[in-house]
Protein backbone atom coordinates (compact mmCIF):
# COMPACT_ATOMS: atom_id res chain seq x y z
CA UNK A 1 0.00 0.00 0.00
CA UNK A 2 1.32 3.43 -0.92
CA UNK A 3 2.53 5.85 1.75
CA UNK A 4 2.02 9.61 2.01
CA UNK A 5 3.73 12.17 -0.21
CA UNK A 6 6.19 14.55 1.50
CA UNK A 7 3.57 17.31 1.60
CA UNK A 8 0.92 14.97 2.99
CA UNK A 9 3.36 13.57 5.54
CA UNK A 10 4.17 17.12 6.68
CA UNK A 11 0.48 17.89 7.13
CA UNK A 12 -0.06 14.67 9.07
CA UNK A 13 2.87 15.46 11.36
CA UNK A 14 1.59 18.99 11.99
CA UNK A 15 -1.87 17.71 12.86
CA UNK A 16 -0.56 15.02 15.18
CA UNK A 17 1.62 17.61 16.87
CA UNK A 18 -1.40 19.77 17.64
CA UNK A 19 -3.34 17.06 19.46
CA UNK A 20 -3.06 16.91 23.28
CA UNK A 21 -1.34 13.79 24.59
CA UNK A 22 -2.27 13.96 28.26
CA UNK A 23 -5.24 13.31 30.52
CA UNK A 24 -7.84 16.06 30.77
CA UNK A 25 -8.72 16.38 34.44
CA UNK A 26 -10.43 19.44 35.88
CA UNK A 27 -9.54 21.52 32.85
CA UNK A 28 -5.83 20.66 33.00
CA UNK A 29 -3.85 18.47 30.63
CA UNK A 30 -1.78 16.14 32.82
CA UNK A 31 0.85 13.49 32.11
CA UNK A 32 -0.60 11.00 34.57
CA UNK A 33 0.85 9.73 37.83
CA UNK A 34 2.27 6.49 36.46
CA UNK A 35 4.61 7.96 33.88
CA UNK A 36 3.55 5.38 31.30
CA UNK A 37 2.33 5.99 27.77
CA UNK A 38 0.23 4.18 25.15
CA UNK A 39 1.38 3.74 21.56
CA UNK A 40 -1.20 4.78 18.96
CA UNK A 41 -0.67 2.85 15.74
CA UNK A 42 -1.54 3.57 12.12
CA UNK A 43 -3.33 0.36 11.06
CA UNK A 44 -2.53 0.97 7.40
CA UNK A 45 1.23 0.84 7.98
CA UNK A 46 1.81 -0.52 11.48
CA UNK A 47 3.83 2.61 12.31
CA UNK A 48 3.46 4.40 15.65
CA UNK A 49 1.66 7.71 15.27
CA UNK A 50 1.89 9.06 18.80
CA UNK A 51 2.19 8.28 22.48
CA UNK A 52 -0.53 9.35 24.92
CA UNK A 53 -0.71 9.19 28.71
CA UNK A 54 -1.61 5.85 30.25
CA UNK A 55 -3.80 6.56 33.27
CA UNK A 56 -3.61 4.87 36.63
CA UNK A 57 -6.43 4.14 39.06
CA UNK A 58 -5.49 7.34 40.91
CA UNK A 59 -5.76 9.36 37.71
CA UNK A 60 -9.25 8.01 37.05
CA UNK A 61 -10.23 8.83 40.63
CA UNK A 62 -8.99 12.38 40.16
CA UNK A 63 -11.08 12.68 37.01
CA UNK A 64 -14.20 11.60 38.90
CA UNK A 65 -13.32 14.02 41.70
CA UNK A 66 -13.23 16.82 39.12
CA UNK A 67 -16.57 15.77 37.62
CA UNK A 68 -18.19 15.62 41.06
CA UNK A 69 -16.78 19.01 42.03
CA UNK A 70 -18.17 20.60 38.85
CA UNK A 71 -21.60 18.97 38.99
CA UNK A 72 -23.51 21.41 41.20
CA UNK A 73 -22.48 24.52 39.31
CA UNK A 74 -23.01 22.81 35.96
CA UNK A 75 -26.52 21.59 36.77
CA UNK A 76 -27.46 25.17 37.69
CA UNK A 77 -26.09 26.56 34.44
CA UNK A 78 -29.04 27.85 32.38
CA UNK A 79 -30.14 25.52 29.61
CA UNK A 80 -29.67 28.22 27.00
CA UNK A 81 -26.05 28.64 28.04
CA UNK A 82 -25.44 24.90 27.79
CA UNK A 83 -27.11 24.97 24.38
CA UNK A 84 -24.88 27.77 23.13
CA UNK A 85 -21.76 25.86 24.16
CA UNK A 86 -22.93 22.87 22.15
CA UNK A 87 -23.76 25.06 19.18
CA UNK A 88 -20.29 26.62 19.25
CA UNK A 89 -18.80 23.15 19.48
CA UNK A 90 -20.81 22.12 16.42
CA UNK A 91 -19.47 25.09 14.50
CA UNK A 92 -15.88 24.45 15.58
CA UNK A 93 -15.98 20.75 14.69
CA UNK A 94 -17.55 21.57 11.34
CA UNK A 95 -14.93 24.22 10.61
CA UNK A 96 -12.19 21.70 11.46
CA UNK A 97 -13.78 18.83 9.58
CA UNK A 98 -10.67 18.15 7.50
CA UNK A 99 -8.48 17.86 10.60
CA UNK A 100 -10.90 15.57 12.42
CA UNK A 101 -11.32 13.42 9.31
CA UNK A 102 -7.60 13.07 8.72
CA UNK A 103 -6.94 12.26 12.36
CA UNK A 104 -9.57 9.50 12.32
CA UNK A 105 -8.15 8.09 9.11
CA UNK A 106 -4.67 8.02 10.59
CA UNK A 107 -5.54 6.28 13.85
CA UNK A 108 -8.46 4.13 12.73
CA UNK A 109 -7.86 3.57 9.01
CA UNK A 110 -11.19 4.47 7.40
CA UNK A 111 -10.95 6.28 4.03
CA UNK A 112 -11.00 10.07 4.18
CA UNK A 113 -14.36 10.31 2.41
CA UNK A 114 -15.91 8.08 5.03
CA UNK A 115 -14.16 9.93 7.84
CA UNK A 116 -15.62 13.21 6.57
CA UNK A 117 -19.03 11.57 6.69
CA UNK A 118 -18.44 10.65 10.31
CA UNK A 119 -17.47 14.22 11.15
CA UNK A 120 -20.75 15.49 9.70
CA UNK A 121 -22.69 12.77 11.53
CA UNK A 122 -20.85 13.27 14.81
CA UNK A 123 -21.17 17.05 14.71
CA UNK A 124 -24.90 16.75 14.17
CA UNK A 125 -25.33 15.36 17.69
CA UNK A 126 -23.87 18.61 19.01
CA UNK A 127 -26.35 20.65 17.01
CA UNK A 128 -29.32 18.36 17.76
CA UNK A 129 -28.80 18.38 21.51
CA UNK A 130 -28.05 22.09 21.55
CA UNK A 131 -31.64 22.41 20.40
CA UNK A 132 -32.94 19.90 22.95
CA UNK A 133 -31.34 21.51 26.02
CA UNK A 134 -33.85 24.41 26.28
CA UNK A 135 -36.75 22.01 25.75
CA UNK A 136 -36.22 19.97 28.91
CA UNK A 137 -39.52 20.26 30.74
CA UNK A 138 -41.87 18.60 33.22
CA UNK A 139 -45.65 18.83 33.64
CA UNK A 140 -48.29 20.15 35.95
CA UNK A 141 -51.73 18.69 36.54
CA UNK A 142 -54.54 18.30 39.02
CA UNK A 143 -54.87 15.09 40.95
CA UNK A 144 -57.67 13.23 39.11
CA UNK A 145 -59.44 12.52 42.42
CA UNK A 146 -58.87 16.02 43.79
CA UNK A 147 -57.12 17.25 46.90
CA UNK A 148 -53.72 18.02 45.44
CA UNK A 149 -51.71 19.09 42.44
CA UNK A 150 -49.10 17.04 40.63
CA UNK A 151 -45.80 18.56 39.51
CA UNK A 152 -43.04 16.67 37.71
CA UNK A 153 -39.62 18.03 36.84
CA UNK A 154 -36.56 16.74 34.99
CA UNK A 155 -33.13 16.95 36.61
CA UNK A 156 -29.67 15.80 35.51
CA UNK A 157 -28.67 12.31 36.55
CA UNK A 158 -25.28 13.49 37.75
CA UNK A 159 -21.69 12.45 37.04
CA UNK A 160 -21.44 9.95 34.18
CA UNK A 161 -18.80 7.49 33.03
CA UNK A 162 -18.62 7.05 29.26
CA UNK A 163 -16.62 4.26 27.62
CA UNK A 164 -16.41 4.70 23.85
CA UNK A 165 -15.22 2.33 21.07
CA UNK A 166 -12.47 2.63 18.48
CA UNK A 167 -14.49 2.25 15.29
CA UNK A 168 -16.23 5.66 15.30
CA UNK A 169 -13.85 7.77 17.40
CA UNK A 170 -15.76 11.05 17.03
CA UNK A 171 -19.41 10.12 16.58
CA UNK A 172 -19.53 7.63 19.45
CA UNK A 173 -18.14 10.38 21.67
CA UNK A 174 -20.45 13.18 20.58
CA UNK A 175 -23.44 10.84 20.75
CA UNK A 176 -22.83 10.51 24.51
CA UNK A 177 -21.21 13.82 25.42
CA UNK A 178 -23.75 16.08 23.70
CA UNK A 179 -26.89 14.87 25.54
CA UNK A 180 -25.01 14.84 28.84
CA UNK A 181 -23.93 18.45 28.34
CA UNK A 182 -27.47 19.39 27.32
CA UNK A 183 -28.95 17.70 30.39
CA UNK A 184 -26.49 19.27 32.82
CA UNK A 185 -24.35 16.23 33.65
CA UNK A 186 -20.61 16.16 34.17
CA UNK A 187 -18.62 13.24 32.84
CA UNK A 188 -15.49 11.13 32.65
CA UNK A 189 -14.81 9.75 29.18
CA UNK A 190 -12.60 6.73 28.57
CA UNK A 191 -11.88 6.51 24.81
CA UNK A 192 -10.71 3.30 23.17
CA UNK A 193 -7.03 2.51 23.61
CA UNK A 194 -6.56 2.08 19.86
CA UNK A 195 -8.05 5.45 18.87
CA UNK A 196 -7.71 8.05 21.64
CA UNK A 197 -6.47 10.98 19.56
CA UNK A 198 -9.81 12.03 18.09
CA UNK A 199 -11.42 12.24 21.54
CA UNK A 200 -8.50 14.26 22.85
CA UNK A 201 -8.87 16.73 20.00
CA UNK A 202 -12.64 16.85 20.56
CA UNK A 203 -12.18 17.53 24.28
CA UNK A 204 -9.83 20.39 23.40
CA UNK A 205 -12.48 21.72 21.03
CA UNK A 206 -15.20 21.53 23.69
CA UNK A 207 -13.02 23.62 26.00
CA UNK A 208 -12.58 26.19 23.24
CA UNK A 209 -16.36 26.25 22.84
CA UNK A 210 -16.63 27.38 26.45
CA UNK A 211 -17.31 24.19 28.39
CA UNK A 212 -16.31 24.87 32.01
CA UNK A 213 -13.39 23.04 33.60
CA UNK A 214 -14.28 19.68 35.09
CA UNK A 215 -17.48 19.13 33.11
CA UNK A 216 -15.69 16.92 30.57
CA UNK A 217 -12.73 14.86 31.76
CA UNK A 218 -10.87 12.42 29.52
CA UNK A 219 -8.84 9.46 30.76
CA UNK A 220 -6.82 7.32 28.33
CA UNK A 221 -5.72 3.93 29.60
CA UNK A 222 -4.38 0.62 28.35
CA UNK A 223 -6.06 -1.26 31.24
CA UNK A 224 -9.68 -0.19 31.00
CA UNK A 225 -11.13 -2.80 33.34
CA UNK A 226 -8.66 -2.17 36.14
CA UNK A 227 -8.77 1.60 35.91
CA UNK A 228 -12.53 1.98 35.46
CA UNK A 229 -13.68 -0.55 38.09
CA UNK A 230 -13.16 1.78 41.08
CA UNK A 231 -15.17 4.51 39.35
CA UNK A 232 -18.07 2.13 38.70
CA UNK A 233 -17.97 1.15 42.38
CA UNK A 234 -17.87 4.78 43.57
CA UNK A 235 -21.27 5.91 44.97
CA UNK A 236 -20.73 9.41 43.56
CA UNK A 237 -21.01 8.09 40.00
CA UNK A 238 -24.62 8.05 38.82
CA UNK A 239 -24.55 6.72 35.27
CA UNK A 240 -22.53 4.38 33.08
CA UNK A 241 -22.81 4.33 29.30
CA UNK A 242 -20.82 1.94 27.14
CA UNK A 243 -20.53 1.13 23.45
CA UNK A 244 -18.69 -2.07 22.63
CA UNK A 245 -18.92 -5.83 22.68
CA UNK A 246 -21.69 -7.75 24.43
CA UNK A 247 -19.35 -9.79 26.70
CA UNK A 248 -17.70 -6.62 28.03
CA UNK A 249 -21.09 -4.95 28.38
CA UNK A 250 -22.39 -7.85 30.43
CA UNK A 251 -19.48 -7.54 32.85
CA UNK A 252 -20.02 -3.80 33.16
CA UNK A 253 -23.72 -4.27 33.90
CA UNK A 254 -22.82 -6.75 36.63
CA UNK A 255 -20.41 -4.26 38.17
CA UNK A 256 -22.88 -1.40 37.89
CA UNK A 257 -25.55 -3.37 39.75
CA UNK A 258 -23.68 -2.89 43.04
CA UNK A 259 -24.40 0.85 42.88
CA UNK A 260 -27.69 0.52 40.98
CA UNK A 261 -26.31 2.89 38.38
CA UNK A 262 -28.35 4.23 35.51
CA UNK A 263 -26.94 2.23 32.61
CA UNK A 264 -27.18 2.39 28.83
CA UNK A 265 -25.50 -0.25 26.70
CA UNK A 266 -24.98 -0.18 22.94
CA UNK A 267 -23.54 -3.62 22.33
CA UNK A 268 -22.82 -6.07 19.54
CA UNK A 269 -24.92 -6.92 16.52
CA UNK A 270 -25.26 -9.61 13.90
CA UNK A 271 -27.41 -7.72 11.43
CA UNK A 272 -29.43 -9.66 8.84
CA UNK A 273 -29.91 -8.21 5.35
CA UNK A 274 -33.05 -9.54 3.64
CA UNK A 275 -33.59 -9.30 -0.11
CA UNK A 276 -37.05 -10.35 -1.28
CA UNK A 277 -37.89 -11.38 -4.81
CA UNK A 278 -39.79 -8.15 -5.49
CA UNK A 279 -36.85 -5.94 -4.51
CA UNK A 280 -35.23 -3.43 -6.84
CA UNK A 281 -32.00 -5.38 -7.28
CA UNK A 282 -29.86 -2.40 -8.21
CA UNK A 283 -30.91 -0.61 -5.05
CA UNK A 284 -30.53 -3.80 -3.02
CA UNK A 285 -26.94 -4.29 -4.22
CA UNK A 286 -26.02 -0.68 -3.48
CA UNK A 287 -27.69 -0.97 -0.09
CA UNK A 288 -25.85 -4.21 0.62
CA UNK A 289 -22.48 -2.66 -0.15
CA UNK A 290 -23.28 0.34 2.03
CA UNK A 291 -24.57 -1.78 4.91
CA UNK A 292 -21.66 -4.22 4.73
CA UNK A 293 -18.73 -1.97 3.94
CA UNK A 294 -19.35 1.05 6.14
CA UNK A 295 -16.17 1.30 8.20
CA UNK A 296 -14.74 -1.73 6.33
CA UNK A 297 -17.40 -3.83 8.03
CA UNK A 298 -16.13 -2.82 11.47
CA UNK A 299 -19.45 -1.49 12.72
CA UNK A 300 -22.10 -2.88 15.03
CA UNK A 301 -24.64 -1.86 12.37
CA UNK A 302 -22.80 -3.69 9.57
CA UNK A 303 -24.85 -6.29 7.71
CA UNK A 304 -23.39 -9.67 8.62
CA UNK A 305 -25.83 -12.20 7.17
CA UNK A 306 -27.34 -11.81 3.70
CA UNK A 307 -30.56 -13.73 3.17
CA UNK A 308 -31.79 -13.61 -0.43
CA UNK A 309 -35.02 -15.09 -1.78
CA UNK A 310 -34.39 -17.88 -4.24
CA UNK A 311 -35.91 -16.18 -7.29
CA UNK A 312 -33.32 -13.38 -7.25
CA UNK A 313 -30.46 -15.07 -5.38
CA UNK A 314 -28.27 -15.80 -8.41
CA UNK A 315 -28.61 -12.33 -9.92
CA UNK A 316 -28.14 -10.56 -6.61
CA UNK A 317 -25.08 -12.60 -5.62
CA UNK A 318 -23.39 -12.05 -8.97
CA UNK A 319 -23.96 -8.29 -8.95
CA UNK A 320 -23.07 -7.98 -5.25
CA UNK A 321 -19.80 -9.89 -5.73
CA UNK A 322 -18.89 -7.72 -8.72
CA UNK A 323 -19.39 -4.55 -6.69
CA UNK A 324 -17.50 -5.89 -3.70
CA UNK A 325 -14.66 -7.09 -5.88
CA UNK A 326 -14.35 -3.69 -7.57
CA UNK A 327 -13.80 -1.75 -4.35
CA UNK A 328 -10.36 -0.15 -4.06
CA UNK A 329 -8.40 -1.22 -0.99
CA UNK A 330 -5.64 0.95 0.42
CA UNK A 331 -4.44 3.55 2.88
CA UNK A 332 -7.35 5.83 3.63
CA UNK A 333 -5.44 9.04 2.87
CA UNK A 334 -4.93 8.04 -0.77
CA UNK A 335 -7.24 9.29 -3.52
CA UNK A 336 -9.81 6.78 -4.74
CA UNK A 337 -9.46 4.37 -1.82
CA UNK A 338 -12.81 2.93 -0.70
CA UNK A 339 -11.73 0.28 1.82
CA UNK A 340 -9.19 0.82 4.56
CA UNK A 341 -7.40 -1.61 6.87
CA UNK A 342 -8.82 -3.52 9.79
CA UNK A 343 -7.93 -2.08 13.18
CA UNK A 344 -5.05 -4.42 14.01
CA UNK A 345 -3.35 -7.69 13.18
CA UNK A 346 -5.62 -9.66 15.51
CA UNK A 347 -8.72 -8.40 13.74
CA UNK A 348 -7.39 -9.47 10.36
CA UNK A 349 -6.38 -12.87 11.69
CA UNK A 350 -9.86 -13.39 13.13
CA UNK A 351 -11.61 -12.48 9.87
CA UNK A 352 -9.30 -14.73 7.84
CA UNK A 353 -9.88 -17.62 10.24
CA UNK A 354 -13.66 -17.34 9.93
CA UNK A 355 -13.50 -17.43 6.16
CA UNK A 356 -11.10 -20.42 6.22
CA UNK A 357 -13.36 -22.32 8.62
CA UNK A 358 -16.38 -21.72 6.39
CA UNK A 359 -14.51 -22.87 3.28
CA UNK A 360 -13.28 -26.01 5.03
CA UNK A 361 -16.92 -26.78 5.86
CA UNK A 362 -17.97 -26.46 2.20
CA UNK A 363 -18.47 -22.73 1.56
CA UNK A 364 -17.49 -21.11 -1.75
CA UNK A 365 -15.59 -17.83 -1.99
CA UNK A 366 -17.11 -15.84 -4.85
CA UNK A 367 -14.72 -12.91 -4.49
CA UNK A 368 -11.97 -11.92 -2.08
CA UNK A 369 -11.02 -14.28 0.68
CA UNK A 370 -7.44 -13.16 1.27
CA UNK A 371 -5.26 -10.56 2.95
CA UNK A 372 -4.01 -7.67 0.82
CA UNK A 373 -0.62 -5.95 0.81
CA UNK A 374 2.59 -6.43 2.74
CA UNK A 375 2.10 -3.59 5.27
CA UNK A 376 -0.88 -2.83 7.44
CA UNK A 377 -3.92 -4.95 8.19
CA UNK A 378 -5.87 -5.13 4.94
CA UNK A 379 -8.35 -7.82 3.94
CA UNK A 380 -10.13 -8.00 0.59
CA UNK A 381 -13.90 -7.43 0.41
CA UNK A 382 -15.30 -10.95 0.35
CA UNK A 383 -18.53 -12.68 -0.65
CA UNK A 384 -19.11 -16.30 0.38
CA UNK A 385 -21.93 -18.69 -0.53
CA UNK A 386 -23.00 -22.19 0.59
CA UNK A 387 -22.14 -21.38 4.19
CA UNK A 388 -22.96 -23.99 6.80
CA UNK A 389 -25.61 -22.67 9.23
CA UNK A 390 -23.33 -23.38 12.19
CA UNK A 391 -20.39 -21.38 10.78
CA UNK A 392 -19.17 -18.44 12.80
CA UNK A 393 -19.76 -16.23 9.77
CA UNK A 394 -23.47 -16.66 10.47
CA UNK A 395 -23.68 -17.26 14.22
CA UNK A 396 -21.31 -14.54 15.45
CA UNK A 397 -20.66 -10.91 14.64
CA UNK A 398 -17.84 -10.62 12.11
CA UNK A 399 -16.05 -7.28 12.30
CA UNK A 400 -14.71 -7.16 8.77
CA UNK A 401 -15.49 -7.01 5.03
CA UNK A 402 -17.01 -10.49 4.68
CA UNK A 403 -20.54 -11.15 3.40
CA UNK A 404 -22.04 -14.66 3.58
CA UNK A 405 -25.04 -15.12 1.27
CA UNK A 406 -27.79 -17.61 2.16
CA UNK A 407 -30.84 -18.49 0.03
CA UNK A 408 -34.37 -18.69 1.46
CA UNK A 409 -37.70 -19.64 -0.10
CA UNK A 410 -40.51 -17.63 1.46
CA UNK A 411 -41.12 -14.64 3.71
CA UNK A 412 -41.68 -16.66 6.86
CA UNK A 413 -38.39 -18.52 6.39
CA UNK A 414 -36.51 -15.29 5.72
CA UNK A 415 -37.81 -13.67 8.88
CA UNK A 416 -37.07 -16.79 10.92
CA UNK A 417 -33.48 -16.86 9.66
CA UNK A 418 -33.06 -13.14 10.37
CA UNK A 419 -34.29 -13.56 13.95
CA UNK A 420 -32.14 -16.64 14.60
CA UNK A 421 -29.59 -14.76 16.73
CA UNK A 422 -29.16 -13.53 20.27
CA UNK A 423 -28.54 -10.03 18.92
CA UNK A 424 -31.13 -7.43 18.04
CA UNK A 425 -29.54 -4.14 17.04
CA UNK A 426 -30.52 -3.57 13.41
CA UNK A 427 -31.85 -5.43 10.39
CA UNK A 428 -32.19 -4.48 6.74
CA UNK A 429 -34.91 -5.47 4.31
CA UNK A 430 -35.37 -4.71 0.60
CA UNK A 431 -38.80 -5.07 -0.97
CA UNK A 432 -40.97 -2.87 -3.14
CA UNK A 433 -44.15 -4.03 -1.43
CA UNK A 434 -45.38 -1.59 1.22
CA UNK A 435 -47.44 -4.23 3.00
CA UNK A 436 -44.54 -6.66 3.06
CA UNK A 437 -42.12 -3.96 4.18
CA UNK A 438 -44.23 -3.01 7.17
CA UNK A 439 -45.01 -6.64 7.97
CA UNK A 440 -41.32 -7.55 7.94
CA UNK A 441 -40.30 -4.47 9.94
CA UNK A 442 -42.81 -5.40 12.63
CA UNK A 443 -41.65 -9.02 12.73
CA UNK A 444 -37.91 -8.39 12.90
CA UNK A 445 -36.56 -8.62 16.46
CA UNK A 446 -34.34 -5.55 16.38
CA UNK A 447 -34.29 -2.03 17.76
CA UNK A 448 -33.85 -0.54 14.29
CA UNK A 449 -34.77 -1.52 10.72
CA UNK A 450 -33.40 -0.19 7.45
CA UNK A 451 -36.21 -0.57 4.92
CA UNK A 452 -34.81 -0.22 1.40
CA UNK A 453 -31.87 1.63 2.95
CA UNK A 454 -28.37 0.43 3.79
CA UNK A 455 -27.49 3.28 6.18
CA UNK A 456 -30.04 4.78 8.56
CA UNK A 457 -28.02 6.29 11.44
CA UNK A 458 -29.28 9.80 12.15
CA UNK A 459 -28.82 12.13 15.11
CA UNK A 460 -32.55 12.86 15.05
CA UNK A 461 -33.47 9.18 15.45
CA UNK A 462 -33.18 6.87 18.47
CA UNK A 463 -30.25 4.48 18.08
CA UNK A 464 -30.18 1.26 20.08
CA UNK A 465 -31.03 -2.42 20.23
CA UNK A 466 -32.80 -5.17 22.11
CA UNK A 467 -31.84 -8.65 23.34
CA UNK A 468 -28.04 -9.08 23.58
CA UNK A 469 -27.51 -5.81 21.70
CA UNK A 470 -28.20 -3.84 24.85
CA UNK A 471 -30.68 -1.24 26.06
CA UNK A 472 -31.14 2.49 26.13
CA UNK A 473 -31.27 4.87 23.18
CA UNK A 474 -28.84 7.47 21.85
CA UNK A 475 -29.97 10.31 19.62
CA UNK A 476 -33.46 11.52 18.84
CA UNK A 477 -35.83 12.94 21.43
CA UNK A 478 -35.13 9.83 23.48
CA UNK A 479 -31.39 10.42 23.79
CA UNK A 480 -31.50 13.17 26.40
CA UNK A 481 -33.83 11.17 28.64
CA UNK A 482 -30.94 8.79 29.35
CA UNK A 483 -29.30 11.65 31.28
CA UNK A 484 -32.35 12.95 33.16
CA UNK A 485 -34.17 11.84 36.27
CA UNK A 486 -37.88 12.51 36.83
CA UNK A 487 -38.89 14.03 40.17
CA UNK A 488 -42.51 14.18 41.31
CA UNK A 489 -43.76 16.82 43.74
CA UNK A 490 -47.20 16.43 45.30
CA UNK A 491 -48.71 19.79 46.29
CA UNK A 492 -51.59 19.91 48.74
CA UNK A 493 -54.47 22.30 48.02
Amino acid sequence: MSTSSPAQAEREAALLGSVPRGLLIGGQWLDGTGGRTIEVEDPSTGAVLAHVADATVDDAGAALDAAVAAQDDWRRTPARQRAEILRRAFELVTARADDFALLMTLEMGKPLAEARGEVAYGAEFLRWFSEEAPRISGRYSENPVGGSRLLTMKQPVGPCLMITPWNFPLAMGTRKVAPAVAAGCTMVVKPATATPLTMLLFAQTMAEAGLPDGVLNVVTSSTTGKVMAPLIADPRLRKLTFTGSTPVGQRLVEQSAQQLLRVSMELGGNAPFLVFDDADLDKAVEGAVAAKMRNTGEACTAANRFYVQRGVAEDFTRAFAERMGSLVVGRGTQDGVQVGPLIDAGARTDVAARVSEAVEAGATVVTGGQSVGERGYFYAPTVVTDVDPSARLLTEETFGPVAPVVVFDDEAEGIALANRTEYGLIAYAFTQGLDRGLRVAEALETGMVGLNAGVISNAAAPFGGIKASGFGREGGFEGIEEYLETKYVGIAH
